[in-house]
């Protein structure tokens, strides 16, 4: 069987590892044997347990984010490529060449281990310095690259000034490498024209692939909703403040006892600026207000101690927000549960380069909110599956929360259509077959 070596250099903790593991698992029954190389972090983010099964080989960062410059341990931290300040994993756009060629060399030792230079295919997902290790590494095994969005974002705000000291050196490295893969992944009709500006690809050398559920994880489901809400926010909490371990955020037994009796309307996310989380905490604050039936919101993720801007908590805060409920951050395998718990899923990002979340609720007939741009817009169908709104506008928001908590008729009819999308077009063993078909080819299968 021929055996594909698939490689990121983030830890686990955004949808690309998920997209990543999902792949992973499926191709080995359309006839790819499969190896993956990722980052690591003790606790939250721990790859090898993540990537069970999948013969895994890491690159820990535990050491260097104890260190006091992560960029220069051995091996250094991954970069990023979103701008937070004082976060350890910096802007690869603010990474100088020695750094850079720090963090090529420790990818180059890594991949040697893991064996890319006897692989038939390399699955490189996003454009990194992993791509260059890979040139120098295995450089005659055929690279296909997998775009997840964030890296355009990076070359967006290059290309508008954003005056990150080495901006023009990483886009020209970033062209490099998308020049030379065979292939390559992306997410949407909106990134293949995005990704052919950028990065001057051709569209006969993409592949546009979206993000998919797991059709047997992801389905309706009967949820004891009291009883899952009452684990999850009062006997279990997760949720977290600034500065503060996980479960610092909790509620009585009395704060949460109506939800059974509430719509319920699910956030998931990271607590990245473009989640546009307190935009949501905002809107919802607003149609609460104004909704005939009684409803709350919960926001699930926040990988712990990571955040941009306002945090959510600071948000509640702010605006005075009440039955605005932080679950925390939870392992991929209970986000079915949650969904099935809730009543709706509400996505408030301005710039979602997919919106995997979004098909997953889809896939459990809990029909979506979310803005109509970018891949939210390609998969949402405003008034069938869901409701799609105008990007940062509170109002319009607002106005979909009341619509979707005093209309439970139209909730149902648009959520079991979400789900018949779903199953039509996102599943993963369907889209596994497409990708594994791009690797036959490139191998000469």
């Amino acid at each position: 069987m021929p055996r594909v070596l698939s490689a990121l250099i983030f830890f686990p903790r955004g949808g690309s590892a998920h997209v990543a593991r999902s792949l992973a698992t499926n191709l080995p029954d359309h006839g790819w044997d499969v190896s993956v190389l990722s980052g690591s972090r003790s606790g939250h983010g721990e790859a090898e347990r993540f990537y069970a099964g999948l013969d895994p080989h890491v690159v820990d960062f535990t050491e260097a984010l104890a260190s006091d410059d992560p960029m220069a341990a051995d091996p250094p931290m991954h970069p990023s490529f979103e701008d937070r300040e004082g976060a350890a994993d910096r802007v690869m756009a603010s990474l100088d060449d020695d750094e850079y060629e720090r963090q090529v060399a420790a990818w180059s030792r890594a991949l040697s281990d893991a064996g890319a230079d006897s692989a038939d295919v390399l699955h490189l997902h996003h454009l990194t310095p992993i791509n260059e290790a890979a040139a120098r590494v295995a450089p005659d095994v055929p690279v296909v690259g997998h775009l997840h969005g964030t890296e355009l974002l990076m070359l967006e705000a290059i290309e508008g000034g954003a005056g990150w000291p080495h901006g023009e050196r990483w886009a020209e490295r970033m062209r490099t490498w998308a020049g030379r893969a065979e292939r390559l992944v992306l997410l949407s009709q909106s990134a293949e024209e995005r990704a052919e500006g950028l990065l001057g690809v051709d569209a006969e050398h993409c592949l546009i692939l979206p993000n998919g559920f797991d059709p047997e994880a992801f389905h309706p489901r009967d949820v004891d909703r009291k009883a899952h809400w009452r684990r999850h926010l009062v006997d279990e909490p997760q949720g977290w403040r600034p500065g503060a371990e996980p479960g610092s955020v909790g509620y009585e037994a009395a704060d949460v006892e109506h939800l059974t009796e509430s719509t319920i309307v699910l956030s998931v996310g990271r607590f990245t600026a473009v989640k546009r989380t307190p935009l949501l905490i905002e809107a919802f604050a607003e149609a609460r207000g104004r909704a005939a039936n009684p409803a709350a919101l919960v926001v699930v993720g926040g990988h712990p101690d990571e955040w941009e801007g306002e945090h959510p908590a600071e948000a509640i805060e702010r605006v005075g927000a009440r039955d605005v409920f932080l679950a925390g951050w939870h392992d991929h395998e209970e986000l079915p549960a949650f969904l099935n718990a809730s009543d709706v899923l509400a996505l408030a990002s301005v710039r979602e380069q997919f919106g995997q979340v979004l098909v997953e609720g889809m896939a459990c007939c809990v029909p979506p909110i979310a803005v109509g741009r970018y891949g939210p817009g390609e998969i949402v169908s405003d008034g069938e599956t869901g409701w799609l709104v105008e990007p940062d506008h509170t109002e319009d928001l607002a106005d979909a929360l009341v619509e979707a908590i005093d209309d439970p008729g139209e909730r149902a009819r648009r959520g079991v259509a979400a789900r018949r999308e779903a199953e039509e077009r996102y599943s993963w063993p369907a889209i596994t077959g497409r990708l594994a078909e791009a690797f036959d080819a490139i191998a000469g299968r």
